[in-house]
């Protein structure tokens, strides 16, 4: 009964107040509540979608004037449309000669069956040799490309060249958008991608070697590396929604698969991005469910591509899988604990230490049981290269000498001070680590994050993607302070982390919540900071580059080797159909290319016996001497020298170039 008469006594005491003036407030009220439902959701649902409808178009516009840029650009460099066969194919040099080749090689098949298998059982590229080509090279964008080019009537339409630099010219544009996106998720605006796209072409130098060479892998990879990263930072946030979260994780999912398919160095970059994972995991920054969801789909495309690549042994040694092992291995053996207690304290610590030796164990045993060959240099000149061991070996110390393998020169940090990038992005990279460690403390001394951190407090560092970008770009930026040939990893990073950062109206807000500012309301001026400071960058950025980039599109650039071009000539004239090429690495990518004839090395360093036929070549390109360990011997044989006279014949020669045949019949005249 006491139940029943509540709400009747509840109606009587509502019904009390029947003044003029409280009749009047109460029409109001009821006119704003009828209001309210009606007109304001519609409002913001319609300033939502045209919010997300303009950032969208400004992503995909971007990537598309990004690749139409780089088409344009590579016109005017080389002149291509105006260039014979021949003359197109050298501008392919070295490894990326040998990829286009397999395209080549594809086309020319009577079938796609019968064009993989000759490319699985290929033993005309590499004199006494058979390979598998498209597991040792990561042949599968060729082998997708030379698909689409013939499902898709494209041969009737398009030569075979501008088709395949098409597509990698189009997954730049996608590489682009995908930082867009990245970029606008991080600091809720699109202004924010906007700012990353003029950066990234600006310091295109350092962003990609898209201009240099083509075909690389990392070309064909790294747009599928930046979706994945675009779609785990969706995957992060805590406000998003389960429709928002399914689809984070099957477009994470399908770009983690197809990122380490077009490249057989993905899952070391991958491992990185795993330790960024589980720092992140283990300072209790975001639910534990999520980071193990993101490692099963580690898991699922290691399996997947060891099964596709011809069992590459190479996944299952890799410290990807081995980290991953250790932190299921470590979540079984986890005790429930109070959170915040002195005992939960001490249980993270000894799980991290626990992490940290299993990872290490696992990956000795499964190289101690599991036969693996590939790679093994990279570890070696890793040792090498950091101090931790000594070596005379030949093709170490060739390598330690590549200045992409060199620490970074003054050129580098100059050119990123130069655009404004490198000095925002340490100011950006402070705040929030800053941020990072307030909340971290905070968290350690058994506060809830909704405790500490809330929109007013500012408070950017307990973004769980925040925390991940900021962890991740350190332990790329530390890797490419030591490296100059990850600065292509590091840089685009830079500016995605700098863009999201000054076009962010929270890390204003924590720098002023910091600063205790008292006259202002922080809200309304870091939103307007957030709109201010990235138009002057933009602003300054037009006026001093954009006339730079027209001037790059109006501009003819002729690349003209006629020396390369008569040699190949002669190649495919004269030199008998049993000929095998010796010399430089990277003549020889170009010789299979543009005459299919065979060679006895090949400009790859993934593999210890085309290391050791490099490392056994004597070369000598124009008057240039390579590094080789008969010293001056090329030289002795270009002037003649007794008695390596007797032993080579000279058949062909022009100003770059020399070619000498082995005496089969040797006289050994003094």
């Amino acid at each position: 009964m006491a139940e029943e008469e509540g709400p009747a006594i509840e109606l009587r005491q509502r019904k009390k107040p029947e003044s003029p003036e409280n009749k009047a407030s109460v029409k109001e009220e009821k006119i704003d509540d009828t209001a309210v439902p009606e007109r304001a959701p519609k409002y913001v649902l319609l300033q939502r979608i045209a919010k997300v409808f303009i950032g969208c178009l400004a992503a995909v516009t971007s990537g598309m004037m990004y690749a139409l840029y780089l088409s344009a650009y590579h016109e005017r460099k080389f002149w291509f449309s105006n260039r014979q066969e021949l003359e197109r194919e050298i501008t392919f040099r070295g490894d990326s000669a040998i990829y286009y080749s397999y395209y080549k090689d594809m086309l020319k098949a009577p079938s796609f069956e019968r064009g993989v298998y000759e490319l699985t059982h290929n033993n005309k590229t590499v004199s006494l040799k058979t390979i598998n080509a498209v597991q040792q090279m990561s042949l599968y964008p060729e082998l997708i490309a030379s698909v689409l080019y013939q499902a898709t009537g494209s041969n009737e339409i398009i030569e075979p060249v501008y088709f395949y630099i098409g597509i990698v010219f189009g997954l730049q544009g996608m590489y682009v958008t995908a930082l867009f996106v990245t970029s606008w998720l991080m600091s809720g605006t699109w202004l924010a991608g906007m700012l990353t796209v003029a950066w990234f072409i600006i310091n295109r130098v350092d962003t990609t070697r898209i201009e240099y060479s083509i075909p690389l892998r990392e070309n064909w990879a790294l747009p599928y590396f930046a979706c994945q990263v675009a779609a785990l930072t969706g995957y992060l946030k805590s406000n998003l929604n389960t429709y928002g979260e399914r689809f984070c994780y099957l477009l994470m999912s399908a770009s983690t698969y197809t990122f380490m398919m077009m490249w057989e160095y993905s899952h070391y970059l991958l491992f990185l991005q795993a330790i960024s994972l589980f720092l992140l995991d283990s300072f209790s920054l975001e639910q534990s469910d999520k980071v193990h969801e993101v490692y099963k789909t580690y898991v699922f495309s290691l399996f997947l591509g060891y099964l596709l690549q011809f069992e590459n042994s190479a996944l299952l040694v890799s410290p990807l899988l081995s980290l991953v092992a250790a932190l299921v291995l470590v979540k079984c053996l986890q005790l429930n604990v109070k959170k915040g207690t002195f005992v939960a304290k001490v249980m993270k610590v000894i799980n991290f230490y626990l992490v940290c030796t299993l990872t290490v164990t696992l990956n000795i045993i499964m190289k101690t049981f599991v036969p693996n060959k590939e790679n093994g240099h990279m570890l070696k000149f890793l040792e090498v290269k950091f101090g931790l061991n000594m070596t005379k070996n030949f093709t170490m110390n060739w390598l330690l000498c590549q200045k992409s393998l060199q620490a970074p020169s003054q050129d580098f940090f100059l050119r990123l001070t130069q655009s404004s990038l490198l000095p925002f992005y340490i100011l950006v990279l402070l705040i929030c680590s800053l941020s990072m460690m307030q909340v971290i403390f905070r968290r350690i001394n058994g506060k809830s994050l909704k405790e500490t951190v809330t929109l007013e407090d500012g408070g950017i560092g307990e973004r769980p993607e925040i925390i991940y970008h900021v962890i991740h770009t350190i332990l790329l930026g530390s890797l490419a302070m030591v490296i100059e040939g990850l600065k292509y990893l590091w840089t685009p990073y830079v500016c995605m982390l700098a863009a999201s950062g000054v076009c962010s109206p929270k890390l204003w807000t924590t720098v002023f919540k910091w600063l205790r500012l008292r006259t202002v309301h922080p809200g309304l001026l870091a939103l307007i900071l957030s709109m201010a400071v990235p138009t002057i960058i933009g602003l300054s950025l037009w006026k001093e580059f954009f006339p730079r980039l027209m001037t790059e599109l109006t501009e003819l650039q002729e690349f003209y080797d006629p020396d390369t071009v008569e040699l190949m000539t002669w190649i495919k004239r004269q030199a008998p159909v049993a000929a095998v090429f010796a010399g430089s690495p990277q003549l020889m990518g170009v010789i299979k290319l543009c005459t299919g004839w065979m060679v006895t090395s090949l400009p790859l360093y993934n593999d210890d016996d085309l290391l050791k036929r490099n490392e056994n070549v004597i070369c000598e390109e124009g008057d240039k001497l390579t590094y080789s360990k008969y010293g001056r011997f090329c030289h002795e044989v270009k002037i003649n020298y007794s008695p390596y006279v007797n032993y080579f014949t000279r058949v062909y020669w022009n100003r770059s170039y020399f070619v000498y045949k082995i005496n089969t019949v040797i006289s050994f005249q003094s």
